[in-house]
């Protein structure tokens, strides 16, 4: 675990770190019989989540890390959330899997673990009836019973949210965790304030907010700025900001690479 006020690593029993003096406020939290933890955070972060008698959480294919030996996995589609076309949207448009996995303690508590590909940071955003979000495709980890998932068509006039034509949208009640490159910067605007991200460090918004993808500047600005698209969002509602723009990490990591791969072609 670091500091994330000065970055230094803190051991997982302090309460202060031990640099800058900052207080630690553990990342627990229960709702109803479920009790979750996210730990490492910010830069490997995992997702626990202590199940009771016949508890359950739903997850992404692939994202469990380790699970107590009592639990029960139902590998599913997404119908039971989304309908079967809306299964199909969030599989074939959202970028996620079309099957998630239901893992169901079963007699007796236990406990699971979730990561996902990204290193960074995982947060959770409370989904209610008069409160949904919208997250990057491939952000999406785990979620309780209640929450549905769905695409959002953006169309042609509001452009493309990090370079994707689709995105997912969460709505219904519980609860839903993120997995973001990098760590996680959290804005909430009032109405009427706005806020303009690269499309590639928007990790997630609030339903209430209004927004519009737009090019960065002029043509320009477009072509030699190096920011391409941005989303201007506009509140009242919550921005989350991913500080890793993935784009750019495989730009930086292709030019160590790449005279490898050419010389092996040779």
């Amino acid at each position: 675990m670091f500091c994330t006020s000065c970055g230094k690593e803190i051991m997982s029993e302090n309460n202060f770190c031990s640099n800058c003096g900052a207080s630690v406020a553990p990342l627990i939290f229960e709702r109803g019989a479920l009790k979750f933890e996210i730990k490492y955070s910010p830069s490997y972060s995992l997702l626990e989540v202590q199940l009771p008698v016949g508890g359950r959480i739903i997850a992404e294919a692939g994202a469990m890390t380790y699970m107590s030996s009592n639990i029960r996995v139902e590998t599913r589609t997404r119908m039971k959330e989304s309908g079967f076309f809306g299964a199909i949207r969030v599989s074939v448009l959202g970028g996620e899997t079309l099957f998630v996995n239901e893992y169901i303690s079963d007699n007796k508590s236990g406990k699971a673990g979730f990561v996902s590909a990204p290193l960074g940071d995982i947060t959770h955003l409370e989904v209610t009836p008069n409160k949904g979000y919208i997250i990057q495709s491939s952000g999406y980890i785990a979620s309780t019973e209640g929450v549905e998932l769905d695409t959002q068509w953006q169309g042609f006039v509001k452009g493309i949210f990090g370079q994707n034509l689709f995105m997912i949208k969460t709505k219904g009640e519980g609860d839903v965790f993120i997995n973001t490159f990098g760590a996680i910067d959290k804005h909430e605007l009032v109405a009427g304030e706005s806020l303009i991200v690269d499309n590639y460090h928007l990790a997630a918004l609030s339903d209430t907010c209004d927004y519009q993808v737009r090019k960065f500047g002029g043509l320009k600005s477009t072509i030699l700025g190096g920011e391409g698209l941005v989303t201007e969002v506009r509140g009242p509602g919550e921005v989350y900001v991913q500080t890793k723009n993935v784009r750019e990490f495989v730009d930086w990591l292709w030019r160590y690479i790449s005279p490898k791969v050419r010389s092996r072609r040779r």
